[in-house]
């Protein structure tokens, strides 16, 4: 077979092409850090590398909705605080009040003050989250959620919470229905009030449990009556007679009805009532107040009138506070469970990578080893080529 100058040419050049060629590769490689430039390097390898990638990306995505979480919660943690701040100086308040040697005056004074904390107290409720949200707009309002209306505060959100978009439910806004205007009424088990219509001359305390597994649910009333006897009192379930009837009253001592027990003082007159009835989840914090300020205000009321609304009040007030303080709980209890979900999430973000840098790393002494061995193959391709040109027969001729 004849072998011509141009073919020996033509295969040298090729060869030298091919080596070029794989010198390059392998310093793309050195360079990168990468054995996969392209899917077409290892196509099996560069599926592994999409789905690690896929996984880090949601990673990431969790990742800023647990910021967006935590940042919602600790500014709705804040919030309680300050509501919880402004109940204390609300129950000192209302405290002084108590005081038999104020005047109407300065009782219009507290309830003044009164009135000013509770406007802050709207505009704790209807705090934004920085974001064009609203940290207790429940699952989304685009105005404030709390508006004060003439009949009171009402709430415009819906109900619920609104959650981040993550693997794991996080909250990014609080239920403030819930929280300002769904609290339980009462001492938790039962409400105690005192009728409109009694005389001005005696009051009731919030009352307390005696015998929880005494307790019926039912409503009572101690209906008071004036005899020659003095004054007794008699005690109504459900509207029904009791076995507790003509009792004869003393000032202070408590009552004791099916594991309940309350506290009369006063003077009773004939006919006055006081109810006990189930507690609800139906106090609002802000009509609390409303009835705090206009009580306070309404001038020329009796020492007892005085006394029941301080005793209310204290009762409403601790109600209040207790729901507060219960969201502030919940509150703690999520912030601690975004720290274990970070912890989850910063897991599967290294698993992510460990496995995509499996997949598409290079082995670094190998690829040095490799870029040194084409590099001179690549010199012995380029000598050969060299000498190749030489073989030409005008060069012999010369």
């Amino acid at each position: 077979m004849r072998v011509t100058t141009s073919n020996s040419f033509n295969r040298s050049i090729d060869t030298l092409q091919r080596r070029a060629a794989a010198m390059s590769d392998a310093q793309e490689q050195l360079i990168s850090g990468k054995r996969i430039a392209r899917a077409s390097d290892d196509p099996s390898g560069a599926a592994r590398v999409e789905r690690a990638l896929a996984r880090e990306a949601r990673a990431d995505a969790s990742q800023r909705a647990l910021e967006a979480s935590r940042n919602a919660m600790v500014l709705a943690e804040g919030a309680m605080g300050d509501a919880s701040d402004l109940i204390h100086q609300a129950r000192e308040l209302v405290v002084q009040a108590g005081n038999p040697a104020y005047s109407d005056a300065q009782r219009k004074d507290i309830a003044s003050a009164l009135k000013g904390m509770r406007d802050q107290m709207l505009q704790i409720a209807n705090r934004g989250d920085g974001s064009g949200g609203w940290i207790f707009g429940a699952q989304g309002s685009a105005s404030p959620p709390f508006v004060d209306a003439p009949g009171g505060v009402q709430y415009r959100g819906t109900q619920g919470a609104s959650m981040a978009a993550s693997d794991e439910p996080l909250p990014l806004t609080s239920d403030g229905g819930e929280i300002f205007l769904r609290g339980l009424s009462g001492n938790g088990t039962f409400v105690t009030a005192a009728d409109a219509a009694n005389a001005p001359n005696a009051w009731i305390d919030g009352g307390s449990v005696s015998d929880p597994s005494a307790i019926t649910g039912d409503p009572y009333e101690i209906v008071f009556s004036q005899g020659t006897s003095g004054t007794t009192y008699a005690v109504l379930r459900a509207g029904g007679a009791t076995a507790i009837s003509a009792q004869p009253y003393e000032a202070g001592k408590s009552i004791e009805i099916d594991g309940l027990s309350v506290t009369v003082q006063g003077t009773p007159a004939d006919g006055d009532r006081f109810t006990l009835t189930p507690a609800g989840r139906d106090l609002s914090v802000f009509d609390a107040m409303d009835r705090m300020v206009a009580e306070l205000s309404a001038p020329n009321r009796s020492g007892a009138q005085h006394t029941q609304t301080v005793q209310t009040a204290l009762r409403d007030l601790d109600a209040g506070l207790s729901s507060l303080v219960g969201e502030r709980s919940r509150l703690g209890e999520v912030l601690n469970r975004t720290d274990s979900v970070e912890g989850r999430i910063a897991d599967a973000k290294l698993l992510a990578q460990t496995e995509r840098s499996a997949a598409e790393d290079i082995d670094m002494v190998e690829a040095v080893s490799s870029f040194s061995t084409r590099q001179t193959s690549y010199d012995a391709a380029l000598k050969a080529y060299s000498m190749v040109q030489k073989l030409s027969l005008f060069d012999y001729i010369r």
